[in-house]
């Protein structure tokens, strides 16, 4: 192994051994990512609600994961003549701190307590087919708060306010007074009260919305007494069995990596990791062995164009016109018989006919050259140089 490689993998081994060092001595940062997830255990997780959700409810509660409302409750209709209910009787619960409810899932929802169900549903932001609905406004506080005040609007069941950590504050803005009833408040600014939690009639059912779903979070349930507020909410929920939809939009954790968005997709993530491999698998290579540079040996060249030129210069200047004049017609006739398979034994009519058809060279040339071909056999000569040079140019006219 070279010494410089050696001395590269000491280096990274001590950048990488500093880093570990450096954050084994940091205290872990604490999440507040509100992933409303009931697997998370940091303050905006649902850990603690989903093991105390039983005694919460005080009744039996079904957990729906792994379907969307849609299809589970529309596995749930019995759509047979004469039937047309669904085989579950309860209350639908969804707690989230965005809308994690699909446009169809929520006219299912609706459809299911049109059926004399109910639904209780806690969140900052509701579907846009729910409000339609029910013909109410939902508004955001965008005064930069740390916590609101909450506290239930009958003073029979509580009357004790409690401060809830949370961001934004939403409320509901306009609702229908003749037959929507108020069951809790809030305060975020200036002493300025706000409804947050409501009990609407639709059809045959009923439908709880609020607007403080951080309350059902580990924080704020393992904070003094305030899982009192959390049990005066969901003692409104009526007896009967509960479908708690716990696929929360947020359960995919971000991360907060430089990586994150890679990660995030399973072909950038292979190809990271492909790519992490391959480098690794190439420095091993590298540092067992480098292969020396292999020297470039360049072809010998052609030098037969070149010998070619020199013979005939060399004829030429001697003033042997005649041999350069024999070895062009013997080099013509043997192109002619390798090309095209023609007999060269008689230059004839017949010859130059059949030369004409397979070259497509005008007949009159070619006779020409047939002609002075001939003459130069029988010993007719004029200047040797001129009539070098006439069957020269008429034997390029035939080949070229």
């Amino acid at each position: 192994m070279d010494n410089k490689v050696k001395i590269y993998i000491a280096i990274l081994v001590l950048i990488f051994g500093i880093t570990l060092l450096v954050d084994k001595g940091q205290p872990k940062p604490i999440d507040w990512t509100p992933t409303y997830s009931v697997d998370d255990k940091i303050p905006f997780g649902l850990y603690i609600f989903d093991h105390e959700a039983d005694g919460l409810f005080k009744q039996k509660v079904e957990r729906i994961s792994t379907q969307t409302p849609y299809e589970y409750l529309d596995s749930q209709y019995d759509a047979r003549e004469n039937v047309e209910t669904y085989k579950i009787k309860g209350t639908f619960v969804n707690i989230s701190e965005v809308n994690n409810i699909d446009e169809q899932s929520m006219k299912e929802i609706l459809y299911f307590v049109s059926h004399g169900n109910n639904a209780f549903l806690s969140m900052k932001v509701f579907p846009k087919v729910l409000l339609d609905s029910l013909k109410i406004e939902l508004k955001t506080d965008f005064m930069p708060v740390d916590s609101v005040s909450v506290w239930m609007a009958n003073k029979k069941v509580n009357s004790k306010k409690y401060t809830l950590n949370t961001g934004l504050s939403d409320y509901f803005s306009k609702i229908d007074t003749l037959n929507t009833k108020v069951l809790g408040y809030q305060n975020s600014t200036k002493n300025k009260r706000q409804i947050n939690f409501i009990e609407v009639p639709y059809k045959n059912g009923y439908l709880y919305l609020h607007t403080q779903p951080v309350a059902f979070t580990n924080y704020n349930l393992l904070k003094k007494n305030y899982y009192q507020y959390t049990e005066n909410l969901v003692s409104y929920i009526p007896k009967g069995n509960i479908f708690w939809y716990n696929k929360s939009f947020n359960d995919q954790r971000i991360s907060s990596s430089p990586l994150r968005y890679i990660w995030s997709q399973p072909a950038l993530k292979s190809a990271w990791y492909l790519g992490i491999i391959g480098i690794i698998i190439f420095m091993i290579f590298n540092a067992k062995r480098k292969q020396r540079i292999v020297p470039i040996i360049k072809p010998l060249q052609n030098l037969t164009v070149e010998f070619t030129k020199t013979v005939g210069n060399l004829y030429y200047q001697e003033g042997d016109h005649t041999n350069i004049i024999d070895k062009k017609i013997i080099y013509f006739l043997e192109k002619i018989r390798t090309d095209y398979l023609l007999d060269t034994t008689k230059l004839d009519d017949d010859f130059i006919t059949k030369l004409h058809y397979k070259t497509g060279k005008d007949e009159k040339d070619i006779r020409d050259l047939v002609q002075l071909i001939n003459d130069h056999r029988n010993s007719y000569h004029g200047s040797l140089e001129e009539d070098l040079l006439r069957i020269n140019k008429a034997i390029e006219k035939i080949l070229h």
